[in-house]
């Protein structure tokens, strides 16, 4: 080595060890991605929802991608089957899966009874939780370390202005028959307590166990004490139980009530005339269509399918999407860092109404306040939204159902 190469190299010598003594390191490895593990029912009695929960999802995905992802990576999603409540080892096996490739939040479950199997798992391994349909009230104060939310609001909501409308169209009986599950005694409980509430009475309260499949003594039982009117808290279950109920002679039609578990398409059953001008309520901030042909363009893109119900679809994209902000505001894409910002995003003074300002504020030190879709989220202490609001709908003859009005949640009395 000659003198000269000799000196330039004793001098990148001293300039290395000078540039550790002034504490300098390599630059840092980008932080791995935003990970959401999707729990959805693509097997079981909520199926049914599985394709708008999951389009909701994959819009929301689509558009944080789309702006550059999460803490400079793209967001990856991985959907698992939650299937029923009744096979409980379904949805624990899938949250494990999800866990294990790496989620740092789980969506879903869409079943209360099916987060009640999973949620433990999901605490112990400080991932944040957030279903958008999860409406028991017994999920408010389950111990969950902070780690559990919901953009659905609580069903003791839903069970009140629906409880207001069946005695507000003149009936005073009412028979219930609910679903044996967290979901449906929650639901039941509300709603017959604001039927009492505005002066009518309970005839009869009948339930069944998730995965039935003969309910006529369940409907002879529910008849029994000759009510004027028949709320159903079910999920697919009321495919057997409204042609049951027609089949003992009930009157149908605007007598029958129903909730967001079994508020669906009815078009193409037999029975579909026979729910003319039936009740049924659904969380939802009202019907939004230019999101409607957005999420029903991309699954039709992504699936060649055509998606006609969305129910819930909001609230799925909304969940998404404050998990994203929170990950942002955090600097981390993991869940104690999520966890930590999630109640935040939804309590500023800067509103704002996509991810993509929500990132322009953040990054503009600005504290946000995110409304989705889904309406004001505004998570309390528990992880609820403190307020939301609740759709009424209307059947007609074809089997198909109509908002007719939206009513805010807290305003119920």
């Amino acid at each position: 080595m000659s003198a000269f190469k000799r000196t330039l190299a004793t001098v990148a010598a001293v300039a290395s060890i000078s540039l550790v003594a002034l504490g300098a390191a390599p630059a840092q490895a980008a932080q791995k991605p935003l990970k959401f593990g999707a729990l959805i029912p693509i097997t079981g009695a909520l199926a049914f929802l599985g394709a708008p929960i999951k389009a909701g999802y994959a819009l929301a995905v689509s558009d944080i991608n789309a702006a550059g992802g999460v803490n400079g990576q793209k967001v990856q999603i991985k959907y698992a089957d939650e299937a029923d409540s009744s096979t409980p080892q379904v949805v624990k096996d899938s949250a494990s899966s999800l866990l294990t490739w790496g989620a740092n939040v789980i969506l879903g479950a869409a079943s209360s009874s099916n987060t009640k199997n999973a949620i433990d798992n999901i605490v112990a391994h400080k991932v944040v939780q957030i279903s958008p349909s999860n409406t028991s009230p017994s999920l408010t104060d389950w111990p969950d370390n902070g780690y559990y939310f919901r953009t659905a609001p609580s069903d003791l909501f839903q069970g009140a202005i629906l409880g207001n409308q069946i005695i507000a169209s003149g009936n005073k009986k009412v028979a219930v028959i609910y679903q044996d599950s967290a979901y449906g005694v929650g639901l039941d409980a509300s709603l017959e307590k604001a039927v009492k509430a505005k002066g009518g009475s309970i005839t009869a309260s009948v339930k069944f166990s998730t995965g039935a499949s003969d309910f006529s003594s369940v409907v002879t039982q529910a008849l029994s004490g000759g009510p004027d009117a028949v709320a159903i808290v079910s999920y697919d279950e009321s495919l057997q139980i409204i042609p049951a109920l027609k089949t003992a002679g009930f009157v149908g039609g605007s007598k029958i009530y129903l909730v967001d578990g079994n508020h669906k398409d009815y078009s193409s059953n037999t029975f579909a005339s026979y729910l003319n001008g039936a009740t049924a309520t659904e969380p939802t901030a009202g019907v939004n269509t230019k999101f409607q042909k957005r999420v029903a363009a991309l699954w039709k893109k992504t699936t060649g399918k055509k998606l006609t119900d969305f129910t819930y679809s909001t609230q799925a994209y909304d969940a998404a999407i404050v998990a994203a902000l929170a990950a942002t505001a955090a600097g981390k894409n993991t869940g104690v860092a999520i966890k930590g910002k999630l109640t935040g995003i939804t309590a500023g003074k800067t509103a704002v109404k996509s991810f993509v300002a929500g990132v322009k504020a953040l990054k503009a030190g600005k504290k946000i306040h995110y409304f989705g879709f889904s309406g004001p989220i505004d998570f309390d202490k528990n992880g609820d939204p403190a307020g939301g609001t609740i759709g009424v709908f209307k059947y007609g003859n074809a089997g198909l159902s109509t908002l007719t009005k939206v009513i805010a949640a807290n305003a119920v009395k």
